[in-house]
């Protein structure tokens, strides 16, 4: 067994390269704190996380003040004894969005290093379910974009093989959001898939008038209808909704995704590897919804999925949303409209090093035993 013996902290901010607004925000920044374990062998794993806009200062706090100072000198491969200790000692501030992040950015680098030092990629570690899985792309779905684009947009990636496009809605009438809708079925025809996100901003009432025009459309889910932490108002539309329910983003414990799936108040489950707390707690998400004969759909973090959603049996297709072009080395690879995970040893990022330094929005803490 190797010991954690020196953890590095650093914090870059990825604007998008174009305009990204939904129905309750603007998408104008991603704070990534990425952080590196070594351990006594020398090996070294690398995680992250994310915020969207700000947080990312909090997130960095509390690794460096509380949660990195209690890694030096454990046993590296005790990943599970290192998540609940963890956990625990933030007890205070758990359940919640800061806490789940941290934890994610240290998990992450702890399976990145177990991968590493067994020469396996994630993919395998993690379950090795299959090879390739089907994408589809959220990038030409915005809120602001005029129909003629959302038409553009997917007429284009049903060329490269994607098999869906997902298109924000939460435009002030339901005429406005199925105008634009109805514009992308015609051009796309039945077989192409159109999944829709509401970014949380209905209430019960205009949902099940929402959930009724879409059902018309033939519109494959309706994510984040409502306020996540709404679990009765999700059950009841659900039960009456002729369009899947998706869920999964804006929670932060396995015991979350739980009520929603004993209530049925979901039909799609899209658990983000970072805001659930890393791949431990993922992994026990993905299984418990297979338990449930859920799917899992996950949000965001293609790049770090791709491996997660390879490794389990219950994850149909992936989000399509570069975010770590301008910081990796690494690709995502793609061949006829389903991406591969990496088959290197890992997580299946290989990070830019100068790059990352270049942007750094904090200077780096380095954190040793000494």
């Amino acid at each position: 067994m190797a010991r954690i013996e020196r953890v590095e902290l650093v914090m870059v901010d990825l604007a998008p390269k174009a305009e990204r607004k939904d129905a309750i925000q603007a998408f104008v920044s991603q704070e990534t704190p990425i952080l590196s374990i070594t351990d006594t062998d020398g090996a070294v794993g690398t995680g992250y996380c994310y915020t969207i806009g700000t947080g990312g200062g909090a997130v960095m706090s509390l690794l460096g003040d509380t949660l990195i100072p209690a890694l030096i000198g454990r046993e590296a491969e005790e990943i599970e004894a290192i998540w609940r200790d963890l956990l625990f000692l933030t007890h205070a501030t758990a359940v919640g969005a800061v806490t789940s992040l941290a934890l994610a950015a240290i998990d992450t680098a702890l399976w990145d290093l177990r991968c590493r030092k067994a020469s396996q990629p994630l993919y395998r570690m993690a379950g090795g379910a299959k090879h390739a899985v089907p994408l589809y792309s959220t990038e030409g779905g915005w809120l602001q974009l005029a129909p003629e684009a959302l038409v553009e947009d997917a007429l284009a990636m049903r060329e490269q093989g994607f098999i869906g496009s997902k298109f924000k809605i939460g435009k002030p009438t339901a005429a406005e959001d199925r105008a634009r809708l109805a514009a992308v079925r015609e051009a796309v025809g039945d077989a192409y898939r159109i999944l829709t996100d509401a970014n949380q901003c209905f209430a019960l009432s205009e949902a099940l008038i929402r959930a009724e025009m879409l059902a018309e459309l033939d519109v494959g889910w309706f994510e984040e209808p409502m306020p996540a932490d709404d679990v009765g108002a999700h059950a009841t539309l659900a039960s009456r909704s002729r369009v899947p329910v998706a869920v999964g983003e804006s929670l932060y414990s396995i015991s979350q995704f739980k009520d929603y799936l004993n209530q049925g108040a979901c039909s799609i489950v899209q658990v983000d590897v970072a805001r659930i707390g890393g791949i431990t707690p993922w992994l026990k998400v993905a299984h418990m919804a297979e338990a449930f004969n859920i799917s899992v759909c996950p949000h965001f973090l293609m790049e770090l999925h791709v491996s997660l959603v390879c490794a389990v049996p219950n994850a149909p297709i992936l989000e399509y949303i570069p975010q770590l072009d301008d910081i990796t080395v690494s690709r995502i690879q793609i061949h006829n409209g389903q991406a591969s995970p990496p088959s290197a040893p890992g997580i299946g990022i290989e990070w830019d090093w100068p790059a990352i330094e270049a942007r750094a929005e904090a200077h780096k803490r380095v954190f040793t035993g000494g």
